[in-house]
């Protein structure tokens, strides 16, 4: 499992906003649902963000932002679908530390948060995204915690997506890894099963980058990390411009790379 210290970005994360974020995009109906869109419309590669079971947090938001515009030679439109209409799980119920809170969390995953049903409306979210954005050549994509489970879902035979990526991913299952067709980045936390995490690696026959942020908490890149503590904050970025490389790398066409 690759340790490493630094990204090798060739972009130039900005620093986190720490209190009141406020979004650079705006908010589209795709078939119903509402989705979170940010980035130049005249961007060939796009980004599909699914979100942590918190939905729109500010972090995730801001997260959203800096994989559009961090980088003026690379830059993505992303999309971040809200899957949970309006109602994703409250922040107070994490960590599942009593029944109650396990049996919401449980209850939640068994409906709304379904993996699998959740995994099958994505095809054909990015085909709708695709026929009303017909600049966009390659897609990408970003599961977040919850999310994490969707992109292992929906990388096998038939993806939609050039390249996948997942930060501190839930639910991870080393057997999914298996049926990955397009390169992945893996950014763990150090709450995730170090072991599942390198089965995970070990299985993927595909081009990988597989990191773990040892001194993370789970949600650290998107509803539960804490961007007023400095180490969390650096982090952050760190994890973002770990990311861009990754897109950088497999989302670009080769002028762009070149530039």
């Amino acid at each position: 499992m690759a340790q490493q210290g630094h990204s090798q970005a060739c972009c130039t994360v900005p620093p986190a906003v720490v209190g009141d974020y406020t979004a650079k995009g705006t908010y589209i109906d795709l078939d119903g649902m509402r989705v979170y869109t940010t980035g130049p419309s005249t961007a060939t590669s796009a980004i599909f963000i699914i979100y942590d079971i918190f939905g729109f947090s500010p972090q995730a938001l801001q997260g959203a932002d800096i994989l559009a515009h961090a980088d003026q030679n690379h830059q993505y439109q992303v999309f971040m679908p809200d899957f949970f209409k309006g109602k994703p799980l409250p922040l107070s119920v994490f960590p599942p530390d009593t029944e109650e809170k396990k049996k919401r969390m449980g209850d939640f995953f068994a409906g709304p948060a379904s993996p699998p049903d959740t995994a099958k409306k994505v095809p054909d979210m990015v085909k709708q995204l695709g026929q009303k954005y017909t600049g966009v050549q390659k897609w990408g994509s970003l599961g977040m915690c919850w999310g994490g489970k969707i992109v292992s879902l929906t990388s096998q035979s038939g993806t939609p997506f050039s390249a996948s990526a997942e930060v501190h991913p839930a639910m991870v299952d080393p057997n999914d890894a298996k049926g990955f067709k397009v390169p992945v980045c893996i950014l763990a936390s150090g709450d995730e099963n170090p072991e599942d995490v390198e089965n995970f690696k070990k299985n993927l026959g595909v081009e990988n980058h597989v990191e773990t942020f040892g001194d993370q908490v789970h949600g650290w890149m998107a509803a539960r990390g804490d961007l007023k503590d400095e180490k969390v904050r650096s982090e952050y970025e760190r994890g973002y411009s770990v990311l861009l490389d990754f897109y950088h790398k497999h989302l670009s066409s080769r002028r762009e790379h070149l530039l």
